[in-house]
């Protein structure tokens, strides 16, 4: 089972005219919402920072985009920039999680998992990070409350874990379960994974799509399937991987050998799959969403 790239590939290019996102735009958010694509991306222009970007769309394919960042750094936390961001509905509000990094200190607290809410996709209030102190990242929300409690998704290096919490600020450490871990050697994902857009729910589990990365440090995609009700627990992890780099602008860029993904949604009986290509272009890659749920649940 293997993704197919769009023709129209990649999708979004760094504007050379912006000073905030002259260099890279990359690992991009996409939800569906009023008949329309809507986009937050990562963007990096003349100083290096990392700005997220917001773009719209008709059929997720050609954007039209905001002029300026809809969220820039404001805090010592995300002093060099906010990264990779992960947009989830809950209800009647949207939840954006995204990085802050900061650039100083130890290299294992200079990221820290954030919160943003907003009501309409522009403009977004901060809420507490989910920990501090510690490397993690790749972190995003299960698009339903269970038991009343909000689900994130989050990496401690070097695997994906799960937390819940009540209130979006409180994430009680007992409430954190390792679910995924690295294969052994010689997999595509026997270094480090981590979690990629929010999972999509099917009457067979919850299809979570992950990023991994080999002794080569080439960045591929996978899926699996976790339970509907206890999804901390994972009905089946197919060997294989969906999308590895092929392209040259996959191949090379500011991170070679890099597909990272940050969206994954089911778009009519197909799943796009939206995707960072060597850390410098957006790219995009289908599926039939009956052929990826069988090779998750078989693969």
């Amino acid at each position: 089972m293997k993704l197919t790239r769009h023709p129209e590939n990649p999708i979004l290019l760094p504007d050379p005219t912006s000073d905030w996102e002259t260099y890279n735009v990359f690992n991009a958010s996409v939800i569906q919402h009023n008949g329309l694509f809507h986009m937050h991306y990562r963007a990096q222009g003349l100083d290096w920072v990392s700005r997220i970007g917001y773009a719209v769309s008709t059929d997720g394919v050609h954007w039209n985009r905001l002029n300026s960042p809809v969220l820039e750094p404001e805090n010592a936390d995300e002093t060099r920039g906010v990264e990779d961001p992960r947009v989830t509905q809950i209800e009647n509000c949207f939840y954006m999680a995204y990085t802050a990094y900061s650039g100083s200190g130890p290299e294992d607290q200079d990221t820290t998992p954030m919160f943003a809410k907003s009501r309409n996709l522009i403009t977004w209030e901060r809420i507490d990070p989910l920990v501090r102190g510690e490397d993690n990242k790749d972190h995003f929300l299960l698009s339903k409350k269970l038991n009343g409690k909000f689900i994130a998704f989050h990496r401690r290096p070097p695997s994906i874990w799960l937390a819940e919490s009540e209130d979006l600020i409180s994430w009680p450490e007992e409430s954190m379960r390792e679910i995924l871990k690295p294969r052994p050697h010689g997999f595509w994902d026997c270094k480090r994974v981590g979690g990629n857009g929010p999972p999509i729910e099917t009457e067979q589990g919850w299809l979570m799509f992950y990023h991994g990365y080999d002794e080569n440090h080439t960045y591929s995609l996978g899926v699996c399937l976790l339970d509907l009700v206890h999804p901390w627990k994972v009905i089946h992890r197919p060997k294989d991987s969906i999308l590895k780099p092929k392209e040259q602008w996959e191949l090379r860029g500011d991170v070679p050998r890099v597909v990272f993904s940050c969206a994954n949604i089911k778009v009519g009986d197909e799943v796009y799959v939206y995707y960072g290509g060597a850390d410098h272009v957006i790219g995009l890659a289908m599926a039939k969403y009956d052929e990826l749920l069988d090779f998750a649940m078989h693969g």
